[in-house]
């Protein structure tokens, strides 16, 4: 069955139930409106807009089958320009004056942790879709809050990546990570999890988001006698670190996190990110119907070749069916404490693009994505794909959601933690 029919049978199974008709307006139906701020200009555009589309094309699939009990979704765009204020202004006019009935968005994990408040005391819903920062759902503790996120945190990509460089029989990590917010956390958590391996860095460089050139930090990395570098950073500067690498002719395995795999990184590098390694959560597979057939739809509303961000627009575009599935489940009441009990109790299973959902969010879990899920993806032949070919084989087994580990979801020793993360 398409995508197109399933939503149809859900429509039709929620519209059946006791209470649901008489929430229908006979003519011109009211929109729910939902608001969507993502950096749509900037440095962080190409994840931005890419989201952006993600849920423009969710919204028109819902739209054509009816939408939510008749009434249409609408979009309520705002550009947060990546502005840690912006995005704050953006969060009060959605939630305050706008009145929006839930908001998707964030890209960048400063501008989210300065919003993030704005939400909470308003009990008003926030499904973060890009950014990735680990405090961002460990600043409240699950039972109270009301930010759920379809992204992966920065937490599961540091294991992932140090996991992959153990396999490797690699020892020698040198990490160079920009000086934002993001940068801070990320440092953190790769430490972390190179603790945990029994391994230190060889080194460690900084630097300042908008650099054009890395080149002298890197040959300070290679002087180090490294065996692997993880650069930790957005799209852009990813950019010019791999083609900093390629410079100086340093050919030890580059590794990064999802930020490596966004189309700004090839275009800034000139095509330098081939061969680099990244964190996924989803990537270009036609052996996967769902995947396919939303990449489809995807290019019918945008043009970009390659996407900006394939994993922004899946996870965005999965996010709006979630809530809209919470919608459903709330039975007509769309206040903010509903739909966050919905998300936390889904009555269904949701088929979506980066996976299939049976239950995304708990109430001591609202991370959607797990340690499982997650893929080594790599450069080649201008396009995003599988390091290891035997994944995108073993991609069409769907890799569902195992449970967070306690310390991992919201728990005080993570609360605590997320403190020190400081606003880009």
């Amino acid at each position: 069955m398409n995508r197109a029919a399933l939503t149809t049978a859900f429509l039709a199974a929620a519209l059946s139930l006791p209470g649901f008709a008489a929430a229908q307006t006979p003519s011109q139906p009211r929109p729910i409106r939902i608001g969507l701020v993502f950096p749509l200009t900037g440095g962080s555009a190409d994840m931005g807009n890419s989201a952006r589309v993600g849920a423009q094309v969710a919204v028109q699939e819902i739209n054509e089958v009816g939408g939510y009990l008749g009434r249409p979704l609408e979009l309520v765009i705002r550009d947060d320009k990546a502005d840690n204020d912006t995005g704050l202004a953006h969060a009060r006019e959605l939630v305050e004056k706008e009145k929006v009935t839930a908001t998707i968005g964030y890209c960048n994990t400063g501008v989210a942790m300065k919003a993030l408040d704005v939400f909470q005391a308003n009990k008003h819903v926030l499904m973060v879709t890009c950014a990735t920062g680990t405090a961002i759902t460990a600043k409240y503790p699950p039972e109270q809050s009301y930010i759920f996120r379809t992204s992966a945190r920065d937490q599961l990509q540091t294991q992932f990546l140090v996991d992959e460089i153990v396999k490797r029989g690699l020892a020698r990590v040198a990490l160079l990570v920009d000086t934002s917010g993001y940068g801070d956390a990320g440092l953190k958590d790769l430490e972390a999890a190179l603790g945990r391996a029994g391994l230190k860095p060889a080194a460690v460089v900084r630097f300042k988001v908008g650099v054009q050139n890395l080149e002298a930090e890197m040959k300070q990395l290679r002087d180090s006698g490294a065996d692997a570098l993880i650069g930790w950073t957005v799209g852009p500067e990813e950019g010019v670190l791999s083609a900093a690498r390629a410079a100086i002719g340093w050919k030890v395995p580059q590794f990064g996190p999802w930020g490596l795999s966004h189309a700004s990184a090839f275009a800034v590098s000139q095509g330098k990110v081939e061969g680099a390694l990244m964190v996924q959560t989803v990537l270009p597979n036609i052996f996967l119907e769902r995947n396919s057939t939303f990449l489809r739809n995807y290019t019918k509303l945008s043009k970009e070749t390659p996407i900006g961000s394939m994993m922004s627009a899946a996870q965005t575009y999965d996010a709006v069916h979630l809530l809209l599935r919470a919608m459903f489940d709330s039975k007509g009441d769309l206040s903010g404490p509903s739909l966050k009990k919905a998300l936390e109790h889904p009555s269904n299973t949701y088929r979506g693009v980066v996976t299939t959902y049976e239950r995304a969010f708990s109430p001591t879990d609202h991370d959607a994505i797990s340690a499982n899920m997650l893929w080594l993806g790599t450069w080649r032949n201008q396009e995003r794909g599988y390091a290891y070919k035997e994944d995108e084989r073993r991609a069409t087994i769907i890799r569902r959601k195992e449970a967070a580990p306690a310390a991992a979801a919201g728990t005080p020793a993570a609360t605590a933690a997320a403190t020190s993360a400081a606003a880009k």
